[in-house]
């Protein structure tokens, strides 16, 4: 939990919302806004986030001061949750009563990002979630303290779901991750799929971390169907994905990763991942902005960022932004004005924060290229259809959140 001071550089800082909401008193306490990425730093999500989201953060935080020259200052501190919700509360518990931590973000892994999201509420501090999808976060388990910023399984199975309208491939089986991120993919994928005409034949559940995937990709291929939908992400998705491959599952049946990024993709390669479907609510080649951010962040990481990393920086924007504009960093003051404007920036398109905590945006339905159509290393995807955030995400008229008025 090493605390970084940040170095101011000299760069644009893209939001919709501006100063409007001045600064009339400067009860920013003690003088500090602290953030801390709980990420997994070691493990099976490592790349999807881990560094990555720090660095990610990290800029965030030298572009505000650089642009906006805050009266406060900006300390981010980092930890590694190792995927254990125990371990993941009792840091929060630790940054929030003792560490003067005022933002806890990014915390992949959904049984961490609940676990947080509970202290969170009990201390009265913010969670910004980019890293978990699980939509308990926005409806059973909202609360005022939380927002669900980048994706969650809802939203992408909506959009896996026009796949099977758009190319006819309506039976499909599961290969899922054995905890609450596979069987809420399995859940609402299994209703967006039902509601397009389509049919699941079966789901087999996998350990987390697994290496070995032989047997339950082989139950997926006897079942003959379709499409194999693999809920699961990180080094699982990449795990079955080289099995599926070495088990010369496809063309016959078509695998759709149901969380895949350009992370994965950029593992496999182009020659092993051409012709896949994924939904991303960020492609850093999508418009000038997006581009112009990422070749930073590689500048910075050697990689180009996938939405994860891209949602940090985003996340950590638009908060200091807020806490700017409300002079404070009360999270029920933060919390109140992240939530009044639109978030349009290199990440979101189209964003508003509602009142269950879901940051509602557009997403992307991609395809992967074949090697040949590659103009460059990182050039993997074209996009086939954008889809509006309204009709990707859970609308609020089936909310489950206490927050929102019936």
């Amino acid at each position: 939990m090493n605390k970084i001071l940040c170095a101011v550089l000299a760069t644009a800082v893209f939001y919709a919302g501006g100063n409007s909401v001045g600064a009339q008193s400067s009860a920013v306490s003690d003088g500090v806004v602290r953030i801390g990425v709980l990420t997994d730093m070691s493990g099976v999500f490592s790349d999807l986030a881990g560094a990555g989201a720090v660095t990610a953060a990290q800029m965030a935080i030298d572009d505000f001061k650089a642009a906006k020259k805050p009266s406060f200052k900006v300390e981010l501190v980092t930890a590694d949750h190792q995927n254990k919700p125990d371990i993941a509360t009792g840091i929060a518990r630790e940054w929030y009563d003792t560490g003067g931590v005022d933002l806890i973000t990014e915390v992949i892994n959904s049984g961490v990002a609940l676990a947080v999201s509970g202290v969170a509420e009990s201390k009265k501090k913010m969670l910004i979630v980019t890293g978990s999808g699980s939509t308990r976060l926005t409806n059973e388990q909202c609360s005022p303290n939380t927002i669900s910023y980048t994706w969650d399984t809802y939203a992408f199975s909506n959009g896996q779901a026009r796949i099977v309208k758009n190319l006819g491939l309506d039976t499909w089986y599961f290969v899922a991750v054995d905890y609450a991120l596979g069987k809420a993919l399995v859940s609402d994928a299994s209703a967006a799929i039902n509601r397009s005409g389509g049919t699941v034949v079966g789901t087999v559940y996998h350990p987390i971390s697994t290496t070995d995937f032989s047997s339950f990709l082989l139950q997926a291929q006897a079942s003959k169907a379709k499409v194999i939908g693999l809920a699961n992400a990180g080094a699982d998705l990449l795990n079955s994905i080289k099995a599926s491959k070495e088990f010369k599952i496809s063309p016959a049946q078509t695998i759709v990763p149901l969380v895949g990024t350009i992370t994965e993709v950029n593992s496999l390669g182009a020659e092993a991942a051409q012709g896949m479907l994924l939904v991303e609510p960020f492609y850093w080649d999508f418009d000038d902005a997006s581009r112009q951010w990422s070749k930073r962040f590689f500048d910075k990481f050697g990689k180009m960022p996938n939405f994860v990393q891209a949602g940090a920086y985003s996340a950590v924007t638009n908060y200091l932004l807020a806490v700017q504009n409300a002079g404070s960093d009360d999270a029920g003051a933060v919390m109140k004005e992240i939530k009044s404007k639109p978030i349009n920036d290199m990440f979101a398109r189209n964003g508003q924060i509602r009142d269950d905590g879901r940051m509602v945006h557009d997403l992307y339905l991609v395809q992967v290229k074949s090697p040949a159509e590659m103009k460059n290393k990182w050039d993997y995807y074209n996009v086939k259809e954008t889809v509006p955030g309204k009709e990707a995400f859970q609308p609020l008229s089936e909310s489950r959140c206490k927050l929102v008025a019936k």
